[in-house]
C-alpha cells in the first residue's frame, strides 16, 4: 500500500496554526506578568530612613521590629490583599497569599507581639496615612503625592 501524503499547503496550515497558537500563549504569559505592579516603599518624612536592605524592610513588615532608630513606633500601611498591589505585596515581600497574611497578622496581634498594620482599600488614603504619622511605613505601586512623604530605596533600587 502506497503512504498518501498529505497536500503541501495543508502541511504548511497545520505548522501556521501551531506556530499561531504558540504565539498567542506566550502572549498571554507575558500579559499576565506585566499586569504585576511594581511595589515601592514609601515613610514619612520624619524618622523612616530614606535607604534600607531588603532583609530590613521584610523585618520591619514582618512586626519584628517595633520602632525606628530615633525612637519612634513603626506604623506599617497596606494596600488590603484582596486588591492587586496588596496580593503583589503579600506574594513578594511576605511570600505568603492574602489570606495567609491576615492570618499571620492576626496570630500575632492575638499573641500581643506586635500592633496590626493598617489596611487600605486605595492608594490614596494609604499615601494620606504614611503622610499623617510620623514612623509610618507603607507599600505602594505608584508615584508620591503628598511632600511629607517619600521614598524608601531598597537595595539601592526605588522599585522593589
Amino acid at each position: 500500500m502506497k503512504k498518501q501524503l498529505l497536500p503541501y499547503s495543508l502541511v504548511n496550515h497545520f505548522a501556521t496554526k501551531k506556530i499561531l497558537w504558540l504565539l498567542c500563549l506566550l502572549c498571554l504569559f507575558f500579559t499576565s506578568k506585566a499586569q504585576t505592579p511594581s511595589l515601592m516603599a514609601i515613610g514619612n518624612v520624619l524618622g523612616v530612613p530614606g535607604d534600607m536592605k531588603f532583609s530590613e524592610l521584610k523585618s520591619i513588615l514582618m512586626g519584628e521590629k517595633q520602632r525606628w532608630k530615633n525612637g519612634d513606633r513603626i506604623l506599617i500601611a497596606l494596600m488590603k490583599t484582596n486588591t492587586a498591589v496588596g496580593k503583589a505585596t503579600s506574594e513578594k515581600v511576605y511570600d505568603m497569599s492574602g489570606d495567609e497574611l491576615n492570618k499571620f497578622w492576626l496570630a500575632l496581634v492575638f499573641q500581643g507581639k506586635a500592633q496590626a498594620p493598617k489596611f487600605f482599600a486605595s492608594a490614596d488614603e494609604l499615601e494620606d496615612f504614611v503622610a499623617q504619622n510620623p514612623g509610618a511605613i507603607g507599600i505602594v505601586d505608584r508615584p508620591l503625592t503628598g511632600s511629607e512623604i517619600k521614598y524608601i530605596n531598597i537595595n539601592g533600587q526605588k522599585i522593589l
